[in-house]
Formats: structure tokens, sequence, C-alpha cells
């Protein structure tokens, strides 16, 4: 090879090796800032956000408002949890106190009107009160319902198959109209003795029910002996309807025999397959009321083993 070649490579190794090994930067004095400095850098300084913005129409956002009764089931209080909305309670079946609160809401919404034409409002009760054995004022409700412009939903779990000359339920025992009702739901484990549950109302409401909840009906539904028995207690429903005559003679029979018993007292609708007894004085301290009222289980329990 000629000798300028050699050199050229020789030059260029030199020079790769220079770059390699050679500080691509020099080191200056270190300088300070000042305490103004630092407070001008802080409040120029902006934080870049971890997620980015959040539309307003995203789903958790829920602008759905829901007034419950405060005796309401284990089951309806889940419920309500579960749906994210915006949660209170109204005193034990008092209309004037639901008042309060639907009026209460109604001003919130006259401050924001862009936010109210999308906010759902519901009042949830039961027909009959598992936790009180009562029966929900259905009219005053279905009153306030066209008054303030909210949607009842209805819990019928104990009222169906117990109320009304057909058991059909709360409807049916004050004559109110079902299409006054947005949405009523049952379980089937009462008057029906099967398990599962159901759900009626409008047409739009059940058709988005069945839409979203295919899942659920095709992979946690009932076994179908279970759904015959309970279709075969809707014939006899359907059939012999004097069956419910008979319960509310013997629910009465009953209420009546233990108002008797002394010591408690019995609190709930006279027709209501479910009520409680109550200690009539109670001691002051409820650990000792409820071994006192455990104690009397116990002993009618054993009575009746024997």
């Amino acid at each position: 090879a000629p000798a300028y070649h050699l050199i050229l490579e020789g030059i260029l190794i030199l020079w790769i090796i220079r770059l390699i090994f050679s500080k691509t930067y020099k080191l200056q004095e270190r300088s300070d800032l000042t305490e103004k400095e630092k407070e001008e850098l802080i409040e120029e300084w902006q934080p870049e956000p971890l997620v980015p913005p959040v539309s307003k129409d995203h789903p958790s956002f829920n602008y759905n408002i829901v007034t419950g009764d405060e005796a309401a089931c284990f089951a309806i209080q889940k419920g309500l949890q579960a749906s994210r909305s915006s949660i209170k309670y109204f005193k034990h079946n008092d209309m004037n106190d639901l008042e309060r609160l639907l009026k209460e809401q109604e001003v919130e919404d006259q401050k924001n009107p862009r936010k109210a034409r999308v906010t759902r409002r519901f009042i949830v009760v039961e027909g009959l009160y598992i936790n009180t054995g009562d029966i929900c004022p259905l009219p005053q409700l279905v009153e306030l319902k066209y008054k303030y412009k909210v949607r009842i939903f209805l819990e019928e779990s104990l009222s169906f198959g117990v109320l009304g000359e057909h058991g059909r339920g709360v409807t049916e025992h004050f004559g109110i109209n079902i299409d006054d009702i947005d949405l009523i739901s049952a379980n089937m484990e009462n008057a029906l003795a099967s398990i599962g549950g159901f759900c009626c109302g409008r047409s739009f409401v059940i058709d988005h029910q069945r839409l979203s909840g295919q899942g659920y009906c095709f992979s946690a539904s009932l076994p179908p002996l279970l759904a015959s028995a309970a279709i075969e207690g809707l014939n006899i429903m359907e059939e012999n309807t004097e069956v419910f005559h008979t319960l509310r003679m013997k629910c009465k029979r009953i209420h009546k025999a233990l108002q008797r018993t002394q010591g408690l007292k019995v609190v709930g609708e006279s027709i209501s397959p479910a009520f409680h007894l109550q200690l009539e004085k109670s001691t002051g301290c409820r650990e000792k009321d409820v071994k006192l009222l455990q104690d009397i289980v116990d002993y009618v329990s054993a009575i009746n083993d024997h």
C-alpha cells in the first residue's frame, strides 16, 4: 500500500481514539442560585399532570341522586353503595322529611341548571319493610314523584305474594296504577319458595337491563327445576286467590295473640307475615336486652324441640 495511505489511516485511528477518550464537556465553576432566583423558578414551574384530563362524560362521574328510606334492608343499602350515586336517607316512612330533602335538591338544581339536566333522581323504598314490618305510604310517594319529577324504585320481596287481593303487592293493596312505578323488583325466596328474582317496569328500562345483564342471566341463573317451581307458584297465586285472604287472617290472629305477651310489644302491620317483638321496657343496656331476647328465643326453641 502507498505510504500516504498508511499515514492517513494512522491519523484517522488516532483521531478516533481521541474522540473516544476525550471529554465532551468542560467542568465549570459551580454557581449556586440565590433565594430570589429559586423562588422565581418555583413560581414559574408548572408540574405535568400524571394522567391526561378526564372527560366530563366519564362513567365514574355519576350524577344519580338516590333518596332512600333509612329502614331499607341490607340488600338495598349495598346496592345503593355499589351504584356510586349520591345517597340521602329520609326518616322511616316520614313523607315530610322526604319532601324536605326533595326541596333541598330542587334548590341545588336551580343553582346549576346545566348539571340538573343530566342528573337522574330516584326514590328507593320497600313495599313491606323487613326491618320494621311496616307498609310504605305509596300514594304519598307517587304524589311526590310527579311533584318533584323523580323516579320510584319499589322493592317488593316481602310484599309480593302477600299484599293485595291477588298478591300482586303494595300497588294492588293501595289501588295504585302500576305504570306510576318506574321499576319493581323482588326476590322469589319468600312467597314463591324458590331462588332468584325478577324486575319489571317500563319497556325502555327493562330493555336496557336485559342488554346489560346477559352475562349474569347466562352464568348465574337459577336451575330449571327452581324456575319451574317459581312458575308453578305464580300459577297457584293466579288460580287460588283465597290463599291471600287466609294468610291475612292468620297474620292478624298471631299478631293479636302476641300483643298479650307480658313484657313484649309487637311492631309492624297486623297483615304482615314479618313483624318484630321488642322489649316493652329496656333495661338500659343493649347487651342485657339482647341477652334477654336470646334467652326467650332459646326457651321457646327448647319447648318446640320437646
